[in-house]
């Protein structure tokens, strides 16, 4: 009898089990197939990537999770997009929406609508056409619609939850699928003399797990891809200058908001998630302009309700390894590269990285990965140069003079990926999409024009038209918008009738 194919895990936390999950959802027969997980509950897991994008959605729904269940287990609100404030400029504020600007019918063009009409005369901000801003400014929140002439079309959503909550959940869903779990500490790894593959992690207690296949989900240790592999680290932390974070949980405020919120402080950034019984925090900054208690006590002055936990403080450097996958192992998570959590791509990147091995590799054999391997490698280097470049571009473009951080990065050269996208941006409020990555035109939009980067010129394909063809469309959009807002509910009445945790 054939022996099953061995993926051996290392790690759990959110990146472990999300993998776990998944790759047993797919490869359901355990006579084929052995899954097995070794993670220490010594060694706890990082556990602040509590703000998630749309794709966990259809990451939960692949699996077949119950939405309700999950977000009564996991403490979970809904989140529709992310509040910036003080980024561009001190006393400035706008939300970055999971949403169109404009209607499904005439989105495409909708800003160059906006702007031709804006260039002539006052009108509202472009925020006003959004639908998602609008319900996140009233803190409501309404199902999307799967029809296209609804304004409640228009927008996804995502979750913030408790990140700890969700790996349980996770976990115990995988499980139940056959994931064997073991509880332990990784050594020492075993490498084959001549291919240079793992074969075997042995663990403190004696134990050896063999495998044919590994995936390192040892957060920020790394420990098969960079200490037993030695992949080689791209550092961006010259872009992204911000090296520390602390955390911490509070009370949650009366209100619960349909949005993450990001506050620029004076040497890095300050998250609030609402989750239904709690709110979590974190100071993000850069240690060479501010010490640790300096940070502890901003976070602290920023609180929106009473600490419950002690302060957490995590190190990181900005970047990723080149190689994702080398032999036949992969890092998912924060084992194969970081980028802080400004706009909340640590989940999406565990995601977008099981979804490629996935798609690039049958788990039936591990000889002759290279090829499989360099296709999976450039998969995920676009994937985190997107999001890298996007990040930067919060930092880069600001007006404010209050701090040596700001005063450094709006000056700094950025990659010229981000130069181009900019330029091309204020010349004719043209934003290209990537064929590749996670945010589209809609999200650039949401930080050019809320940070202070607008057009020189209009679209000379939309200057031809009369402005008063146009305004009717202008008007149309904010109709629909009225009418969408007056129907829907607030935000935590919506979760109180839906998943209220306490019941």
């Amino acid at each position: 009898m054939q022996q099953p194919f061995r993926i051996i895990i290392v790690g759990g936390g959110t990146a472990g089990w999300m993998t776990a999950a998944a790759i047993s959802s797919v490869y359901k027969d355990r006579s084929r197939f052995q899954i097995t997980l070794v993670e220490s509950e010594e060694i706890g897991s990082i556990g602040v990537g509590e703000a998630t994008l749309p794709s966990i959605k259809s990451f939960n729904d692949q699996l077949g999770i119950n939405e309700v269940e999950m977000m009564r287990r996991t403490q979970a609100t809904f989140k529709l997009g992310i509040q910036f404030n003080d980024w561009g400029r001190l006393g400035a504020s706008y939300i970055h929406p999971f949403g169109l600007y404009g209607s499904l019918k005439n989105s495409s063009d909708f800003y160059q609508y906006w702007s031709h009409v804006a260039s002539k005369k006052t009108i509202p901000d472009i925020s006003k056409y959004s639908f998602a801003v609008q319900l996140c400014e009233r803190n409501q929140f309404t199902f999307p619609s799967k029809d296209s002439g609804q304004i409640e079309s228009t927008f996804s959503y995502a979750y913030h939850f408790d990140a700890a909550l969700y790996a349980a959940y996770l976990r115990e869903i995988s499980e139940r699928a056959g994931v064997l779990r073991v509880n332990g500490i990784v050594e020492a790894i075993n490498n084959d003399p001549d291919t240079g593959n793992i074969t075997a992690v042995f663990l403190r207690d004696g134990k050896t797990l063999s495998g044919d296949f590994f995936i390192d989900c040892s957060g920020f240790r790394s420990l098969l891809l960079h200490k037993n592999l030695q992949s080689e680290f791209e550092d961006w932390s010259h872009w992204l200058l911000c090296d520390r974070a602390v955390a911490m949980q509070s009370e949650q405020p009366k209100d619960i908001p349909p949005y993450t919120m990001s506050t620029a402080k004076e040497a890095g950034w300050q998250w609030r998630i609402p989750l239904q019984h709690r709110a979590g925090n974190g100071y993000v900054y850069c240690s060479n302009l501010i010490s640790d208690d300096q940070a502890h006590d901003s976070l602290l002055k920023g609180l929106a309700g009473k600490p419950l936990t002690d302060p957490r403080f995590i190190k990181f450097k900005a970047g990723r390894y080149k190689k994702s996958w080398q032999k036949n192992c992969v890092a998912i998570g924060l084992s194969s590269g970081f980028l802080e959590p400004l706009e909340s791509t640590s989940i999406y990147l565990i995601h977008i990285a099981i979804i490629c091995l996935l798609r690039v590799f049958s788990f039936q054999s591990n000889k002759n990965l290279s090829i499989l391997s360099d296709e999976y490698n450039r998969l995920i280097d676009n994937e985190y140069e997107r999001i890298r470049d996007f990040l930067i571009l919060h930092y880069r473009l600001n007006d404010r003079t209050d701090s040596e951080l700001w005063r450094h990065c709006r000056s700094m050269k950025v990659p010229d990926s981000l130069m181009q996208k900019m330029d091309l941006f204020k010349r004719r409020g043209y934003s290209e999409s990537f064929k590749y990555g996670l945010f589209s035109t809609p999200s650039w939009l949401a930080v050019f024009h809320g940070q202070g980067l607008f057009q020189q010129g209009v679209d000379p394909f939309i200057s031809s038209i009369p402005t008063e063809k146009i305004e009717p469309i202008l008007a149309e959009v904010s109709g629909m918008i009225d009418k969408g807002l007056q129907a829907a509910s607030t935000h935590e009445h919506f979760i109180k009738q839906y998943c209220n945790a306490a019941t």
